[in-house]
Formats: C-alpha cells, sequence, structure tokens
C-alpha cells in the first residue's frame, strides 16, 4: 500500500472506481434508466432483488426519499441482509437450486414489470435462476454485477452461466473479485470493500436518469419526499394513494 492513511487510501480507491464507473457505464445507465421510465410509462411495476450485502444497494431504492415510489423489494426470507442467524445460511440459500422460482411463483411479479437484480459475483444459482424465471414471465431485467467475476470465477449454476448472461441491461460495478480494496504488509488479508458505495451510485444514477426520462416525456415522476420535511407526509400520501396498485411495500 502506498503512502497516506488507509482512510484517504480507500477514499481515493471508491473515487477512481466511482469515476470508471461514470464514465464506462454511461450508456448502459442511460439505457437501463429509459427502460425504467418505459415501464412506469406503460402501467408496470418496478422491484429489486438483491441477496447478502448486494440486498443493501436494492433496500437503498426502495421507499426512499427522493427516489422513485413504484420501485418495490423482491424479498427472499433469509437472504435479504446478515439479521438473520446465522448469518452464513444467507450464503447457503444463495447456491440453492429452484428457491428463484418458488419466489417468483409467489411474488407479484408479471409480464411487463421491470426487475433489477443486484449481484457482485452474479455466480450463485439464485440470481442467476431469478433473471432466468423473470424474463421468462416477460419482465425485464436489469443487472448490477461485477464482470470480472465471470472470467475470474467459475459459475455456480448448473448451465454454467452468470447473471450478466440473463439480462436486458448489465450495468457493471467494475469492483475486482475479492472485493477488497487495500492491503498492508501487516495484515494477512485485502481489506476494506467498496462495493456497497460504487453499487448504490450506480443503481442511484439509474433512478435518476429513469425520473429526468419521465419528466422529459411530459410525466411527472412520482417521487417520495422526506418525512423529516414539512409536508412530506402528505405528498408522499397523495403519491401512494395515486400509484396504490403498483406499491407492495404498503400493504
Amino acid at each position: 500500500m502506498s503512502d497516506g492513511t488507509p482512510a484517504d487510501l480507500f477514499f481515493d480507491a471508491a473515487a477512481g472506481l466511482l469515476r470508471r464507473v461514470r464514465d464506462e457505464e454511461a450508456g448502459a445507465i442511460t439505457a437501463a434508466g429509459a427502460l425504467l421510465a418505459d415501464t412506469v410509462a406503460a402501467g408496470g411495476r418496478l422491484f429489486a432483488f438483491g441477496a447478502g450485502h448486494s440486498s443493501l444497494a436494492a433496500q437503498d431504492v426502495v421507499y426512499r426519499a427522493g427516489g422513485l415510489a413504484l420501485m418495490n423489494l423482491l424479498a427472499v426470507p433469509g437472504v435479504v441482509g446478515v439479521d438473520v442467524i446465522p448469518a452464513t445460511l444467507g450464503s447457503a440459500l444463495e447456491r440453492v437450486d429452484g428457491l428463484a422460482g418458488a419466489v417468483l411463483a409467489t411474488s407479484p411479479v408479471r409480464a411487463g414489470d421491470a426487475l433489477l437484480i443486484i449481484s457482485l459475483s452474479g455466480r450463485n444459482a439464485l440470481p442467476v435462476e431469478m433473471a432466468l424465471g423473470a424474463r421468462a414471465r416477460g419482465v425485464k431485467v436489469i443487472g448490477v454485477t461485477s464482470v470480472a467475476y465471470a472470467t475470474d470465477t467459475t459459475s455456480r449454476h448448473a448451465s454454467g452461466t452468470f447473471l450478466k448472461d440473463h439480462c436486458d441491461i448489465v450495468l457493471d460495478s467494475k469492483i475486482a473479485v475479492g472485493d477488497a480494496e487495500l492491503t498492508l504488509d501487516t495484515i494477512p488479508a485485502a481489506f476494506a470493500p467498496a462495493s456497497t458505495v460504487v453499487t448504490t451510485a450506480l443503481v442511484q444514477a439509474v433512478m435518476a436518469t429513469a425520473a429526468a426520462a419521465l419528466a422529459e416525456r411530459g410525466l411527472e415522476p412520482p417521487l417520495l419526499r422526506s418525512g423529516n420535511v414539512d409536508g412530506g407526509h402528505d405528498w408522499n400520501t397523495r403519491v401512494m394513494d395515486e400509484y396504490g396498485d403498483r406499491i407492495f411495500y404498503r400493504r
């Protein structure tokens, strides 16, 4: 590790990744935002899914001040976060064949909707089958993943494929395999993961693009306001009432 405090070096590494994503994924971000805007304009619903720490970026766009009210979390019990005990259960469930199909079959997801699937490695059965099953149902899929895993690791799905192989649009987070940005001679393993910072920013960039795309078409984006701002609750109640048939986290 070069000169500078670990904190400085982490900020530099994260900022560098953010610049790469901004510059190299601009076209994909625009396309993903347009896809979400198309879905909203056509009366479709929006869903986000992520397992383990990838779920953090999915949760960040659901019921979010400044975000699209129509974004719903597609939750899989046991894999949404580290609140389940033991936390290792979530990692094990990501490798279970058939789980994604059961989740989709009992979810409100239907043809004409859009699903954002977030998986850093994109190699486990759950995100691969989620994408396959969603597209088979006529759902548009946006995958957020690190494409590097597809060349530096092997798939854990029977097909030998990765999440990126089953998406309408792929957003590459540029995160290196292992998700650790720093090394020190005194520490035996690489440390300081940046995937949450970068993936969350990437997904929020898509949300911003979708809102602007709707406005360009003369449609008011169904945005939420902070409940801690005067008038926020009244605003949100109006939006939720107007789009109640497409919002599932309120039920």
